[in-house]
């Protein structure tokens, strides 16, 4: 008996604080922003005043397009410089949209709070630079551009998934079934509910060797999609090593099939 209560116990508290492990933000004061920001050639979007981003400091002429970037769980915006310098340089604007409780953005992280706040970014990135806009999610973002995408509020040209998972609840299942995750978990993420409906075109990129995201996670939201699709496997790569320096062919490849 005194097992089950321990263990019923344990349960309690993981439900109570599970967000508070569920999400990893790196937190920083608007100056060390600001620092971080300027050694990596970024600044503050839309503003100084409202820095819901980050964008590169080079202004892109006659710019292909606007592509709006949701990073994964841990770190923040400004250490996703490599989606800037791979990107940039085929001619697209990158923004690096930031979530509330990360980097120096005030608020707690809950799924839809950052659905909400994801579908204000995108709709500021319209206003301010028109269209085309495009959609990355990496890893947790890929829950966040699927919550865009089923508001229907935006039409984006098109849709880039990096190691993404169909639903947050099988993948919490895999690496924690005794903590009885599948039906204790607050934010479930269902991203092929989602994206069920969406007609347009999808690009994933997969990590063989996932320890994070398993791979028949990423495949059944793949079997799933309904619109044109592709997608590209990295042998030998997990989840935080996939080939991201800004020389990778895989960048033109992929821009050149959402462009299409």
């Amino acid at each position: 008996m005194i097992w089950l209560f321990i263990y019923l116990s344990l349960l309690l508290t993981v439900f109570l604080l599970q967000r508070k492990m569920l999400y990893f933000p790196v937190r920083f004061s608007e100056a060390q922003q600001a620092r971080l920001a300027d050694a990596a050639y970024l600044k503050a979007w839309p503003s100084e005043n409202d820095p819901r981003g980050l964008i590169g400091k080079t202004e892109i002429k006659n710019a292909r397009g606007t592509i709006l970037v949701f990073h994964g769980n841990a770190g923040a915006a400004v250490h996703r410089g490599y989606f800037v310098e791979g990107l940039q340089n085929l001619g697209y604007r990158v923004v690096l949209a930031e979530y509330p409780g990360y980097g120096a953005r005030l608020g707690a992280p809950s799924e839809t709070r950052l659905i909400e706040d994801g579908i204000a970014s995108a709709e500021l990135a319209v206003r301010e630079f028109g269209e085309p806009l495009f959609l990355c999610g990496e890893s947790l973002g890929t829950g966040i551009v699927a919550g865009i995408v089923d508001s229907g509020k935006l039409r984006p040209k098109g849709v880039l998934l990096i190691t993404p998972f169909d639903t947050l609840t099988k993948v919490a299942h895999h690496h924690y079934w005794f903590l009885l995750a599948r039906w204790l978990l607050q934010d479930r993420y269902d991203n092929v509910s989602r994206l069920k409906n969406y007609r347009g075109t999808v690009a994933m990129l997969v990590a063989a060797d996932d320890e994070i995201i398993p791979n028949e996670r990423s495949f059944a939201l793949y079997d799933q999609l309904q619109g044109r699709k592709k997608r590209w496997v990295f042998e030998n790569a997990g989840h935080n090593s996939l080939p991201l320096d800004a020389n990778q062919a895989w960048w033109h490849e992929v821009m050149l099939f959402l462009e299409l």
